[in-house]
């Protein structure tokens, strides 16, 4: 038998149960930095050397943290269902819980690229430097979708909401586009559920299903909807 198949956003909502920041309370923060001066072609034009002791203090956070049941959850999801994460984080606690499909949309905190080449994309684990240069000759930037800067991914996610079964959203405000576009892409038949602390403002969309509880605690009570639902009638 085929597995169904079942796309998941996530979103900040599911790294802060593992101890990961958000500036998704809207005070345009992050880490006590504004976001633009740290996340936008303009702050690195302004200020290079902050934007990159910014994700380096970024990436030894990520490696510090842990999965939370939340990631292993979605991860172990696999086992009955064709799952593709489809992630606005750039952290890879995803990956560490195990699931085998993650489509990251605003980049990796472990990888680096050219500033003028962003196809020439590099491992990262330590610390990028000013003075760091891909084989091109051009200073290294993380490799991180900036506000302003076109999301490559979308295209991609937005295909695969044309052949999916299910559609969950986990720990995201589905303010930040185009990834909260992807609701909007789901075809009306299609199951939704929307798991976060506080949900969202939506549209009235048929088929959607609201568990309003933290990461943690929505993944739980969503597997044992699906498992009711899918494989006990």
């Amino acid at each position: 038998m085929n597995k169904k198949r079942l796309i998941v956003l996530t979103g900040a909502g599911i790294s802060a149960e593992s101890g990961l920041k958000t500036f998704r309370d809207g005070d345009g923060l992050w880490m006590g930095y504004n976001v633009y001066e740290v996340a936008s072609p303009h702050g690195w034009k302004k200020d290079p050397q902050l934007v990159l002791d910014f994700y380096n203090m970024r990436r030894k956070d990520v490696t510090a943290a842990k999965p939370n049941s939340a990631h292993i959850g979605l991860a172990e999801l696999e086992k009955d269902f064709d799952v593709t994460i489809v992630t606005q984080n750039i952290d890879d606690l995803h990956e560490r819980a195990g699931s085998t499909n993650v489509l990251h949309l605003h980049g990796e905190i472990f990888k680096m690229r050219s500033v003028e080449n962003e196809n020439r994309i590099y491992e990262i684990r330590g610390d990028i430097n000013l003075g760091d240069k891909a084989e091109d000759g051009v200073q290294l930037r993380p490799h991180i979708v900036w506000f302003e800067e076109p999301v490559p991914m979308i295209e991609k996610a937005i295909a695969l909401m044309n052949d999916c079964d299910l559609f969950v959203v986990v720990g995201t405000s589905l303010q930040v586009y185009p990834a909260a576009s992807l609701l909007h892409y789901a075809p009306r038949h299609l199951p939704k559920y929307i798991i976060d602390k506080k949900i969202p403002a939506v549209e009235n969309y048929p088929n959607l299903h609201l568990i309003e509880k933290p990461a943690t605690e929505g993944v739980k009570e969503l597997i044992e909807i699906l498992i009711k639902y899918f494989f006990c009638t």
